[in-house]
């Protein structure tokens, strides 16, 4: 897969042969995933990360949660993603990605614990990142080793702010629901997955996960925009958050 610029894509640049993207969001220990193939879309409610990567014929997973995750410092990527959404008042929609030892915790004392050792005392995930640690930890051990391109994280406020465009206001208000479902509808038939959503699943959640889905069909189409240095954590994942 290539690797992108950071050039902001075209929303309704559509290639030819579409290839089939999977964005995913977190949803109540489980995920919600959004099958885009063309404008065609359709809304899934996935058990688990195996339930994620099984999902058959898919080119790109897109997915809302830490890939490659430091040792011992802050992310480059989480860093450029807020730079990005500070103008946009949505720089706090990215939390800040915890260090892999963290993914040891026992509990939320535990996890402060080892992030300080790890840190030199510097950092300490907040509560509202320690609720992600499972997913993340889930996540993590579902890759595996060696790495695959094929499942890349992204962050949907950049889809919805910095690619899509038009959209000023917070996610979950009537505002911020409305712009949403603006934006999406350029680029895919957003109306008719949700009608046929799966029983209760949130409109936030899944408005999420089609926005994840679009920048994994820019970044299979070589157009997307990554914030990152380069690197790579020690099981070889790309720290990168693509939009």
């Amino acid at each position: 897969m290539p690797r992108s610029s950071q050039a902001a894509p075209t929303p309704g640049d559509w290639q030819a042969d579409p290839v089939a993207v999977l964005g995913v969001d977190g949803w109540r220990g489980a995920w919600v995933g959004a099958l885009l193939e063309g404008r065609g879309v359709r809304l899934l409610a996935l058990a688990d990360v195996a339930t994620v990567l099984a999902v058959p014929d898919v080119d790109v997973v897109a997915i809302d949660m830490p890939i490659g995750l430091s040792e011992d410092g802050v992310r480059a990527c989480d860093v450029g993603a807020r730079q990005l959404l500070e103008a946009t008042g949505a720089a706090s929609s990215v939390f800040p990605s915890p260090v892999r030892a963290v993914l040891d915790a026992r509990d939320h004392a535990h996890a402060r614990e080892l992030s300080r050792a790890a840190t030199g005392g510097v950092r300490a995930p907040s509560a509202q990142t320690f609720v992600l640690v499972a997913a993340i930890r889930a996540l993590d051990d579902g890759l595996g080793t060696p790495p695959t391109d094929r499942v890349v994280e992204v962050h949907p406020e950049l889809t919805f702010r910095c690619g899509l465009g038009g959209v000023t206001d917070r996610t979950g208000t009537a505002r911020g629901t409305v712009q949403r479902l603006a934006a999406l509808r350029a680029v895919m038939d957003v109306e008719d997955a949700l009608a046929d959503a799966p029983v209760g699943v949130p409109v936030v959640d899944a408005l999420d996960a089609c926005a994840a889905a679009w920048p994994g069909r820019r970044l299979a189409e070589g157009r997307a925009g990554c914030v990152g240095d380069g690197t790579t954590d020690t099981r070889g994942r790309p720290m990168r958050i693509c939009w």
